[in-house]
């Protein structure tokens, strides 16, 4: 069984005109920056950054937003380079299609399901805590039994999910519009509590910028990280190692930019505008990060800080009790954009399967008015409404974390593997210093997933080994490249990159 057969890239955008799966073209560089904005900034900003410099690197925890947005741009420059060369849906999955074959391909965009899908719903249900609390705030108390500690039924996180589906039904541009206005309101809450923070700052908090190293307890079993397991390292926290554990945690605030690229297919000039928005996005969240990380060790001593809430609590400690009402307005505004923006790349990212015949190619079939995979997209929005809803995700949610590092490791692969199968291809961007830039990815990429625990490492084999005997009963069969066999790829250029 030719279970690695590529599908060209000729192919893919070929595939983009066929008039019942063609999308829309409505976006340009800012609506990609914004969404970018939208999915990276959520609640990551108001808690993170205090957790980790108490925990972790005390005030050089701006370093470990620095080392992590390295490492995303990294991984970014991979993107952006595939992205302008196949603008297609699928991002990730599209990108595996055309390097690494068929079976590859399913087993990333298997991930990429695993990952948005956990993800949006999570989100969701951090986004019911915060519009409860803040409802409680003036007053409105919901019963518990519908957003409480441990609600029967997650109401408002149903309810925003599927008014989020209905926007994402209804259009990209809407769906761009109604983002752009929410990123705004969240950028500038964060701009605002930067700002009002540099009036409460104390030198002396900053000293010693790099605490001294100190040991953690080695963490057993199953929960300990695998790379604990595999070389007897025990976790150290502060010094300069602390500040490379600390990336390691704050790695996950970035995730989201590769969204971006799922959106290639529906942008107006992908070539030159993919590539500006995940770069783009990246290098704005990136000092945003680093900013209100400087503030919050600024206004409070790193040993002091909540692991909560340490943004408000820095601000109530400096007797500004109106921040807390403004952060969880930020909070709110930023959860909303980052379950839209997973909802629309987990149903591009189906409309490239399904597209491909790997999964049901009816549900690929384009709206005829709205110009959009509506059928998928009420599909995403059902289900991530029911997982926020009824069930408790708490661990689960370490599979988001897994899923993206092993999307990134594959892209990277992928960028030296067709810059030798196919150097005829024009690049609209290209990424600098390949081979060696795409191997430091893989490398930074792979040591970030060996600090997760082991049993998440066994619930994302459990989870590909299922969507192995799915490809194998269904998609294998119904594929479309066993009917529309791919061109012959040119034979690689020696010495190529």
């Amino acid at each position: 069984m030719d279970i690695f057969r590529t599908k060209s890239v000729e192919q893919s955008i070929r595939d983009t005109e066929e008039p019942e799966h063609r999308l829309r073209k409505r976006l340009s560089a800012l609506d990609l920056t914004v969404f970018g904005i939208g999915v990276i900034v959520g609640t990551g900003i108001f808690v993170l950054t205090g957790q980790v410099a108490k925990l972790t690197a005390g005030p050089a925890v701006a370093l470990g937003f620095v080392v992590s947005g390295v490492v995303c741009g990294l991984a970014a420059l991979c993107y952006a380079e595939f992205a302008s060369t196949i603008p297609v849906a699928g991002s990730a999955y599209t990108f595996s299609f055309a390097t690494l074959g068929e079976f590859p391909a399913w087993v990333i965009g298997w991930d990429l399901m695993l990952e948005m899908a956990l993800a949006a719903a999570v989100v969701a249900v951090g986004w019911s805590g915060y519009f409860s609390a803040l409802l409680e705030s003036i007053g409105i108390h919901l019963p518990d039994w519908m957003a409480g500690e441990t609600p029967v039924v997650n109401v408002p996180a149903i309810v925003v999910v599927l008014i989020l589906t209905a926007i994402l039904v209804a259009g990209i541009k809407l769906s761009s519009r109604v983002n752009e206005v929410i990123v705004a309101i969240k950028v500038s809450v964060i701009m605002l509590v930067i700002v009002a923070g540099l009036f409460f700052i104390n030198g002396a908090n900053y000293t010693p910028f790099i605490p001294p190293a100190i040991s953690t307890p080695a963490v057993a079993g199953l929960k300990a990280p695998l790379i604990q397991v595999l070389f007897g390292i025990t976790p150290v926290s502060f010094g300069v190692i602390g500040i490379f554990s600390a990336a390691a945690v704050v790695f996950f605030a970035f995730i989201g930019f590769d969204i971006v690229a799922t959106a290639a297919e529906e942008t107006i000039n992908p070539q030159r505008d993919v590539p500006r928005g995940i770069l783009g996005s990246l290098a704005i969240c990136t000092v945003l990060y680093v900013a209100v990380s400087l503030v919050v060790v600024g206004m409070q001593k790193y040993t002091q800080l909540s692991t909560k809430a340490p943004l408000a609590e820095a601000f109530r400690a400096v007797g500004q009790n109106w921040a807390a009402a403004l952060i969880s307005i930020g909070a709110i505004a930023g959860l909303t954009t980052v379950v839209m923006i997973l909802m629309l790349g987990q149903s591009r990212v189906l409309f490239a399967m399904c597209r491909d015949g790997l999964l049901p190619r009816q549900l690929s079939v384009v709206h005829p008015k709205f110009g959009t995979p509506a059928r998928l997209t009420v599909i995403v929005g059902v289900v991530s409404a029911a997982l926020s809803g009824f069930i408790s995700l708490g661990a689960l949610a370490e599979l988001v974390n897994i899923g993206t590092l092993f999307a990134f490791v594959v892209v990277s692969a992928g960028v030296i593997i067709l810059r030798r199968t196919r150097p005829d291809l024009p690049r609209a961007f290209r990424t600098p210093f390949v081979p060696v830039l795409p191997i430091l990815s893989i490398l930074a990429c792979f040591y970030l997933m060996l600090n997760l625990p082991v049993e998440t490492w066994l619930r994302f084999v459990v989870w590909m080994v299922i969507g192995a005997v799915i490809y194998f009963l269904y998609g294998y069969r119904h594929s479309r490249a066993v009917r529309t066999p791919t061109e012959p790829t040119p034979p690689p250029v020696p010495g190529t990159f």
